[in-house]
């Protein structure tokens, strides 16, 4: 099987291939567009600003290659974020795939949310052997509002999308590549999907 870790404007991506790795897989980190499009996964994860990240992916054609993937695709906090419609980190138009908007959280509590938090709720296949009560690793200033394609729910300062999916589209507000074997586990069952 062939995994494609997406290079672009944003960081934190070397972790995402170690978690990889430590599961068994085999990745390749690329902004090759041929190689993007023979993957058997995608993940598209980041740390980062929205709009630099996003004058990135249009500067690549990346923007219009991943809105056409076909095969399964996990965004990961900024990766979420991009695959949203809109985010108000500087005003930026996103991927759209999920009919969600981009906020920031206000001033009520300590932000970035910063640490470990379990779910409100959790639905969907990439969640098989987790609970609602497992706790997962964040690191945001910025978090989706809930939509129709919202997997899983966190409750920090008001309840955001955790994770969203839309077809072959799945997408994480939390680092699984730093949340320890529940982290593992959601990797895991992207990868076997």
């Amino acid at each position: 099987m062939k995994v494609v870790i997406i290079k672009y404007n944003a960081g934190n991506i070397k972790s995402v291939q170690n978690a990889v790795e430590r599961l068994g897989f085999e990745c390749e980190i690329t902004d090759d567009i041929e190689q993007i499009k023979k993957a058997d996964k995608v993940i598209f994860p980041g740390v980062g600003e929205a709009s630099s990240a996003m004058k990135y992916l249009k500067e690549k054609e990346l923007d219009v290659v991943i809105k056409q993937l076909k095969q399964p695709v996990l965004g990961i906090c900024l990766g979420l974020q991009l695959l949203c419609k809109s985010s108000e980190e500087n005003n930026t138009q996103c991927l759209g795939i999920f009919d969600s908007e981009v906020k920031l959280f206000p001033p009520k509590d300590k932000v970035p949310h910063i640490g470990w938090n379990d779910f409100d709720y959790i639905s969907g296949s990439l969640f098989k052997g987790v609970n609602a009560y497992n706790d997962v690793y964040y690191v945001h200033s910025y978090y989706a509002q809930i939509c129709k394609q919202t997997v899983a729910v966190c409750n920090y300062i008001l309840p955001f999308s955790a994770a969203i999916q839309q077809n072959n589209f799945y997408a994480t507000q939390f680092h699984p590549e730093k949340s320890a074997s529940v982290g593992e586990q959601i990797l895991k069952n992207f990868l076997e999907l």
